[in-house]
């Protein structure tokens, strides 16, 4: 049966509705920023540009970098956009739009965020590169799928005890990182850690402006959490999200950070830009053999 003009949404010209792209426009490699001004920061390194658009804060460049097809994508702030990212990006390759009906042979993607956080660990620096294991989800937007099989529960059951998780907010989910792209993208460089991904900037992460907290230890009792040698190393708003949908959809994900804060030492990059730069030549110079 055809998806329903309501559930996947097009626009005139055909293309998703709020990517704004159609199958043609993107490379099954895509490198995800959040910060639509950081797409061209990636893609001044491009030999060509092919095709650009963009809707809201929804910017996207495909072109080729020493020889290698790649698209680039801001997804903005938060997980609510990666829902709406991932899944418009599954439908461009695994929906045929004129039937809406999904294909038969389905197409995985690689996708490789490039991003920027803030270390809980006192020994992971600024201006270093942490590569996540996992995605720890705290925004609960992974329950509103099937997400069961790609759970941890013993690492979860820990970290729900060892925090005095709070029964009114949703279960925290651990979700794994693609193995292939882990061992493509890892090296000397980077540091591997688990990223606990906040659904808000402020009181989710632990800041108080005017307004108190639930909980005004949790980055603590997040710093100190120890699961057999596995660490939670820096906070953000989009990891989990990824993997978890990446997961579900069957594509690859894997979320790169350039660390340009320490909350455990409450130090701040001196050029943060600078780190950043590092960093996307970095994840650049990697895919070229993806």
């Amino acid at each position: 049966m055809p998806i329903k003009e309501s559930e996947l949404i097009l626009n005139p010209d055909g293309s998703v509705y709020h990517l704004n792209l159609k199958p043609e426009n993107i490379s099954n490699t895509i490198i995800f920023v959040g910060d639509q001004d950081r797409v061209e920061k990636i893609t001044k390194y491009f030999d060509s540009i092919e095709f650009t658009t963009q809707k809201r804060e929804f910017k996207t460049q495909t072109g080729i970098y020493k020889g290698k097809r790649l698209t680039v994508i801001s997804t903005g702030i938060g997980p609510d956009n990666i829902d709406i990212v991932m899944n418009e990006l599954d439908a461009l390759v695994n929906i045929d739009l004129q039937t809406r009906q999904p294909k038969k042979n389905l197409t995985s993607l690689n996708i490789v965020r490039v991003g920027t956080s803030g270390s809980l660990q006192h020994d992971i620096p600024v201006d270093s590169f942490v590569l996540s294991s996992h995605g720890l989800d705290l925004t609960g937007l992974l329950h509103f799928y099937q997400i069961d099989p790609y759970t941890n529960p013993k690492i979860e059951s820990a970290f729900i005890n060892h925090t005095n998780w709070h029964s009114n907010k949703s279960r925290p989910l651990f979700i794994a990182n693609s193995s292939t792209l882990q061992n493509h993208f890892s090296s000397e460089k980077t540091t591997t850690g688990i990223t606990a991904t906040a659904v808000g900037f402020y009181g989710p992460q632990g800041r108080v402006l005017r307004l108190p907290v639930q909980d005004a230890d949790l980055n603590t009792k997040m710093d100190s959490f120890d699961f057999e040698n596995n660490r939670i190393s820096n906070l953000e708003m989009e990891t989990s999200a990824i993997y978890g949908l990446s997961k579900l959809l069957g594509h690859h994900a894997l979320s790169l950070n350039a660390i340009i804060a320490n909350r455990a030492n409450g130090t701040f990059s001196k050029d943060p830009k600078k780190v950043v730069e590092n960093l996307i030549i970095y994840t650049l110079d990697k895919m070229i053999t993806l």
